[in-house]
């Protein structure tokens, strides 16, 4: 099983990373499920190339290797692709590139498109046949609750920041950017929470202490079971256990329930990512986000935040609707609502979506796309000036991310920030990066100042807060990196 390097991007957080002395901030969680799929005689062994390197000696040791990769990894899939192709393994591939443009691949013996619980099985069927064809697709979507458990143990758990897993595929909202409801529909699927429960058991048991991502697209797209089912068993599971914090993707209509912010809290979720988008109302309607619309989104931030959650957001620019005011709204939107960790991206049409269809026809797509939210690219051609585009971008994240703005937000969500109960397990790790964040921010930074003023701040305003000021101040170091790298 090989996973791709991961290019640096926004979410990779490689700067962050050697803070903490980890090697990758999320594991390859689309093979370790794909693994548990296997028949159990075979031997696998998973090489995520984050984490180390595909060896001589592991090409020498396997027959068949399975690929998979998101589009921003298309590079580093095709060279390791074309890799194990002339070493002589059979080459099987799966996962979203590959759902998009497995035609381009010309390495990869075997595609094993959409959701692997359907297409996985009739594979392994014709190659115990002898009889294996070259794409297996399948329109129909899985039911989860017969997705197997991740084979935690083919990991070196201490090379990681963060473990992840999936409770739900889907998402009931249909904005026309998006690709989720082309690739996994509107309906919301779910695992049981006894699937969830034996899951987190066996991170546990593996000893993993740290956060865990509920990679979900909407978490709160059945509001009903979480409340019921899910929720309650999470906190029922956590009375007796130490760490494992959760973090997840929700829509913003979370703030409109408040019962359901406190059952989240109260089970270990410290942060939710939201898309925000614009906050044009006119933009949203452009994009059928409605519901973002006809709303005080700053305030809807604010009680999120007051409830225990940090809220980290997604803002795009380059909608057809938008003025060149927009970068300065976009800027005082940021730093107002105090979402320290805001992704900002010019606007892009994946394959598959609405968007996509509507410039293709319009004759507005261009062939490049890159797949990564802030590099500065779009395979769009826009309705605004493209220098005023690109120039109103850059001025944003040039903005919010310098050290003044951006230290600034910092002290603005700890104003609002109420944090839960529950706290972080300590680990040798969470020491060192204190101690490098002194050196490297608080001396040989160019943001010292800032450093400084933000921890003697905190720990006079909310001392309990000063393990997440510093936190922030890494991620801030490694979100100035990324923009410096790829906005010029």
């Amino acid at each position: 099983m090989v996973y791709p390097e991961f290019p640096d991007t926004f979410w990779s957080f490689k700067h962050a990373l050697k803070f903490v002395g980890k090697r990758s901030a999320l594991p390859p969680l689309g093979l370790l499920t794909v693994a548990a799929m296997l028949p159990p005689e075979w031997p696998v062994r998973l090489v995520d190339m984050n984490v180390r390197q595909v060896t001589e000696r592991d090409l020498a040791w396997a027959d068949c290797a399975f690929i998979s990769a998101m589009v921003v990894q298309r590079d580093p899939a095709r060279r390791i692709a074309a890799r194990l192709k002339a070493a002589g393994l059979k080459v099987v591939a799966g996962g979203p590139l590959f759902n998009s443009e497995y035609e381009q691949f010309e390495d990869v013996d075997h595609f094993i498109l959409n959701e692997a619980e359907l297409t996985l099985p009739p594979f392994l069927a014709d190659l115990e046949r002898g009889c294996p064809k070259r794409v297996y697709s399948s329109a129909e979507f899985a039911d989860m609750r017969r997705t197997p458990l991740p084979r935690w143990d083919l990991l070196n758990l201490k090379r990681y920041a963060t473990m992840s897993i999936q409770f739900t595929r889907g998402c009931p909202f249909d904005c026309d950017f998006c690709n989720i409801t082309a690739l996994l529909g509107r309906r919301v699927r779910m695992k049981t929470s006894g699937q969830i429960i034996a899951e987190l058991d066996g991170l546990y048991e593996q000893g993993w202490r740290g956060d865990v991502f509920f990679v979900d697209d909407n978490f709160i797209g059945n509001r009903k079971f979480l409340k019921t089912d899910l929720l309650p068993a999470l906190i029922a599971w956590r009375k007796d256990k130490t760490g494992n914090l959760f973090f997840t993707e929700a829509s913003i209509d979370l703030a409109d329930d408040r019962v359901l912010m406190d059952m989240m809290v109260e089970a270990g979720f410290i942060k939710v990512f939201i898309g925000i988008e614009t906050p044009d109302n006119s933009c949203l309607a452009e994009c059928g986000k409605g519901q973002n619309e006809n709303r005080d989104l700053v305030a809807d931030v604010k009680r999120i935040q007051r409830s225990g959650l940090q809220v980290q957001g997604g803002f795009i620019v380059g909608f057809d609707h938008d003025q060149p005011s927009i970068f300065q709204r976009q800027i005082d939107f940021i730093q107002k609502s105090g979402i320290v960790t805001a992704m900002v991206g010019l606007l892009q049409a994946p394959a598959g979506t609405r968007l996509y269809e509507r410039m293709k026809k319009e004759g507005r797509l261009k062939p490049e796309f890159s797949g990564d939210n802030v590099d500065g690219t779009s395979n769009i051609i826009p309705a605004m000036n493209r220098e005023t585009l690109r120039d109103g971008y850059r001025r944003i994240l040039e903005h919010i991310y310098s050290p003044e703005h951006y230290y600034r937000r910092i002290r603005t969500f700890l104003r609002e920030y109420r944090p839960p109960a529950v706290r972080s397990h300590l680990e040798l790790s969470h020491v060192l990066a204190l101690l490098r964040s002194f050196f490297r921010l608080g001396i040989f930074g160019r943001e010292r100042f800032h450093y400084w003023k933000l921890l003697i701040w905190t720990q006079f305003r909310c001392h309990r807060l000063v393990p997440e000021a510093v936190i922030l101040a890494i991620y801030g170091y490694h979100f100035r990196r990324v923009c410096e790298a790829h906005v010029k």
